[in-house]
């Protein structure tokens, strides 16, 4: 069975290419999951806003105000996540774009106050775990690739009045943006106002509290910039 080539045609990539041959058994076990999956799509399909191809939902996944998403070809995201579009603009999503097992795209913290919405672009894999708070609004580019654990947060909390709770002096928002062909490491945090140029490398675990340009290499907390990519193929 050659999955390779089915792989290659519902992502219309060409150069798809499976590294290691799988077994007869392993790739039927992979089309018995995605087949459910596909079927999970077909029954959620009529109320998106928009879906351009085929859509894959794993087990127990909600998807809250769908009619605020639009989704490109080949979309998947995995058991157990969820996605709430209760916002302003709602959630964008390009094609060929994955979301891992228990992650969480919510765009409005509190219904008096509603979010931005979330946009994630072509080719962008999201690894399981991950958080996207898109209050003040997340932009992620194409072919960024976001490790297990990474958490985006899109506004802050006002806290300057001593005299009263944190909870009533209410947020500023800046928004997030995630230029193309990023590599976010396992449980890195990015906070609100950071922009972080395209082909930029985010070592695991780091805190990024600041912008970046282009093809920065980062790692720490707070991330400091550790070097910049020429020919560099390692942190």
């Amino acid at each position: 069975m050659d999955l390779g080539k089915l792989i290659r045609f519902i992502k219309q990539d060409p150069d798809y290419n499976l590294v290691n041959a799988l077994s007869t058994d392993e790739a039927l076990i992979i089309l018995w999951g995605r087949f459910w999956q596909a079927v999970r799509g077909l029954v959620h399909k009529p109320f998106f806003k928009e879906t351009k191809g085929l859509v894959f939902i794993g087990k127990s996944v909600k998807i809250v105000r769908a009619g605020k998403i639009s989704l490109g070809r080949n979309f998947i995201i995995d058991d157990n996540s969820l996605m709430n579009a209760l916002s302003l603009n709602g959630i964008c999503i390009g094609d060929n774009v994955s979301i891992g097992r228990n992650s969480i795209l919510i765009c409005t913290g509190v219904v008096s106050n509603l979010g931005m919405g979330i946009k994630i672009g072509n080719g962008t894999g999201i690894n399981s775990n991950a958080y996207l708070s898109g209050q003040g609004g997340i932009d992620i580019g194409d072919n960024v690739i976001i490790g297990p654990g990474v958490k985006i947060f899109s506004e802050n909390h006002t806290f300057t009045d001593l005299s009263t709770p944190i909870k009533k002096q209410g947020v500023s928002r800046k928004g997030v943006r995630i230029m193309d062909n990023c590599w976010l490491g396992s449980n890195v945090t990015i906070l609100d106002g950071v922009s972080i140029g395209s082909g930029c490398v985010i070592a695991a675990g780091a805190v990024v509290t600041k912008s970046f340009p282009d093809n920065s290499i980062l790692a720490g907390v707070p991330a400091r910039l550790v070097k910049t990519r020429s020919h560099v193929q390692e942190i």
